[in-house]
């Protein structure tokens, strides 16, 4: 018999976390751009 667990992730309502999901939104468009350009997209920052 298997047992399984939910687990409950906060949402990131705080400052922090929604600068860091607008920087990542921004890093993933950029690769999503260079990616339709044919170019490498930058590793890193």
């Amino acid at each position: 018999m298997s047992k399984t667990t939910a687990l409950a992730i906060a949402p990131s309502g705080t400052l922090f976390g929604r600068l860091l999901a607008s920087i990542d939104r921004l890093l993933m468009k950029s690769a999503e751009i260079s990616n339709r350009n044919g170019d490498l997209p930058r590793v890193g920052l």
